[in-house]
């Protein structure tokens, strides 16, 4: 379900209009509810409590604790997610919505003002537009480009975020005027134009206990992940989960088949055998665990094939190759009969991942206090095409983009946050809020929602994230060892191989594709009369890349990726 909510002015009313479930069913005039077949539900909503009405989607977590909450409520425990939803918010407020652990984006109309309001990790996503004195909202980004009164101008801006970060890290989006609601936040908006917004909930350092010895951090942590994801399993149907081989998917397949009622299905990708793989240790977990467990292999052709709709399935542009692998992947899965797939997503931002203690050490060598300093230090190690920016940009680019913010203010103010003493906690906070909500989550939930399954990520869920928060650091990274109390709690449901290996993610051959079956897609994608036309980048840096030279291989590879996802993205958009 997609949904649109839009405020007019000078009339104080508002229209919610619930659309079909993909944004080709949305017809332009719908944003102002000018559609016959359209469905208001200002009158009668698909969530009503009280006075209050609302749209959106919704999927909780934590049902039991909400409404013991509401133990006065006349709500039934039989009541719609979205209902319980409202229900809390009208009882507790704002902070009401930060009680909730799940996924969902929700417009509400009190009968004055309209509130969006978006899920404490930001699993799902809400986009909104001012437009003279009408506010325009909808919870996919393609819904609110086919409306009437929102016009599609390149956000140059953000193409300079995009091409830094590979995702776009907080409200900014590739739409001039259209702007992402940040995980947790809520915005009021009245017929005047006067909006007001907030947080329902933040991740909150917390000072070490006194009483608690490593090993009861050990315990605290091993209940949580239980509780996480048995509560996203859903009761009566099969489970999926996405299986890398790494610690994090090994520990959510282990706790999956140690409490759900079926085996879960896994699901590991290969690129064919001839290239790096992680068979052996995804393999070895599923036949641990009991799984019942499929390899998927999917060729280069495959993926070029599948790429175009990964990207448009996409609210903002992801630079990551696993998009149109997962896309295949979230496919099967639905083939499959599953309706839920979980994934690991959450254990490297949440307990301390690759590139954290390389930004320690580097900060530590050289004595780097200055926030700006911390920050330029922190794009550079995205290692994507930060430094190649001042080539790879046309003069006229430059020059409109003089004006614009430094690339350092988006991720500044995280790295910075007082709330967190510890460097290490500041590290991962501004891993959660950036990458976790605009990349890892959203693209999980949009890619498997273009198959019709819902994503889940127990690991990122909002119980996980504020426990990491409340671990002493020294835990999350002890010496030289990552993510050293996660293995720590799980290290009696996994062998002993997948426990003590280094992290090194799925290795997607790029490289491999570009000289290959993505060869030709690039090259017409990036020198061809459309992109040309743009007037964005250097066609003949891009033409140096494509024959290899330039810089480092495997980054070069990684550049032309994010170009050509950009590329689709824009074209996909109409932009």
């Amino acid at each position: 379900m997609r949904f649109f909510a839009t405020l007019n002015a000078p009339e104080p009313q508002a229209t919610l209009v619930q659309v079909g479930a993909t944004p080709a069913l949305v017809a332009p005039p719908c944003a102002l509810g000018l559609v016959a077949d359209a469905r208001p539900w200002l009158a009668a909503g698909p969530y009503r409590y009280a006075n209050l009405v609302a749209v959106g989607e919704v999927t909780l977590f934590n049902r039991a604790e909400l409404l013991a909450a509401l133990d006065a409520s006349p709500l039934l425990p039989t009541c719609s997610d979205g209902e319980l939803l409202l229900a809390t918010y009208a009882t507790f407020g704002p902070a009401g919505l930060g009680r909730a652990d799940g996924l969902f984006a929700l417009a509400i109309w009190d009968g004055t003002c309209l509130m969006l309001a978006r899920d404490p990790v930001g699993g799902r996503t809400l986009f909104y537009s001012q437009v003279g004195s009408v506010w325009v909202a909808a919870s996919h980004l393609m819904a609110l480009r086919r409306s009437p009164i929102v016009t599609p101008r390149l956000n140059l801006s953000a193409v300079q975020s995009f091409l830094t970060f590979a995702y776009l890290p907080g409200a900014e989006t590739l739409l001039e005027g259209v702007f992402e609601l940040l995980p947790g936040q809520y915005l009021r908006l009245t017929p005047g134009g006067q909006r007001n917004s907030g947080f329902a909930w933040l991740p909150q350092e917390l000072p070490p206990d006194p009483h608690m010895a490593e090993a009861d951090y050990v315990v605290l942590l091993r209940q949580q992940l239980e509780a996480a994801t048995q509560a996203m399993l859903p009761p009566n149907d099969d489970v999926g989960v996405l299986l890398s081989g790494g610690v994090d998917s090994s520990l959510v397949a282990a706790l999956a088949a140690r409490f759900h009622a079926h085996p879960p299905r896994t699901y590991s990708i290969s690129f064919g055998d001839e290239l790096p793989n992680e068979l052996a240790y995804s393999g070895l977990v599923a036949n641990h665990c009991a799984t019942r467990h499929r390899v998927l292999r999917f060729r280069g052709a495959q993926v070029a094939a599948a790429l175009p709709d990964a990207v448009a399935a996409l609210d903002c542009p992801v630079g990551d190759p696993l998009t149109a692998p997962n896309l295949l992947l979230a496919r099967t899965a639905a083939a499959d009969g599953l309706r839920v797939i979980l994934n690991g997503e959450g254990g490297d931002p949440c307990f301390g991942g690759p590139k954290n203690l390389p930004l320690l050490a580097y900060a530590l060598q050289h004595g780097l206090t200055d926030p700006a300093a911390l920050a330029r230090i922190y794009l550079r190690s995205y290692r994507k095409c930060y430094d190649e920016l001042p080539r790879l940009f046309t003069p006229a680019v430059h020059a409109a983009l003089r004006s614009a913010p430094p690339l350092e203010e988006r991720v500044q103010p995280y790295l910075s946050n007082p709330h967190m003493q510890s460097y290490l906690n500041r590290l991962l906070y501004t891993n959660v809020r950036t990458k976790g909500a605009h990349h890892i989550l959203t693209k999980v939930e949009r890619i498997t929602a273009a198959c019709g399954l819902e994503g889940r990520a127990p690991l990122f869920s909002r119980a996980i994230v504020a426990t990491s928060f409340a671990l002493p650091p020294q835990l999350k990274l002890r010496g030289t060892c990552e993510k050293w109390i996660l293995k720590q709690a799980v290290a009696d449901l996994l062998p002993a191989q997948i426990i003590e290996r280094p992290k090194s993610g799925m290795r997607v051959p790029v490289q491999h594709w570009l000289h290959g079956p993505l060869h030709d897609l690039a090259h017409d994608l990036l020198l061809g009369p459309r992109a040309r036309a743009r007037g964005l980048f250097n066609p003949a840096l891009i033409q140096t890349w494509l024959e290899g030279h330039g810089m480092l291989w495997p980054r070069q590879g990684i550049a032309l990726w994010m170009l050509v996802t950009l590329e689709l993205w824009l074209r996909a958009y109409r932009v």
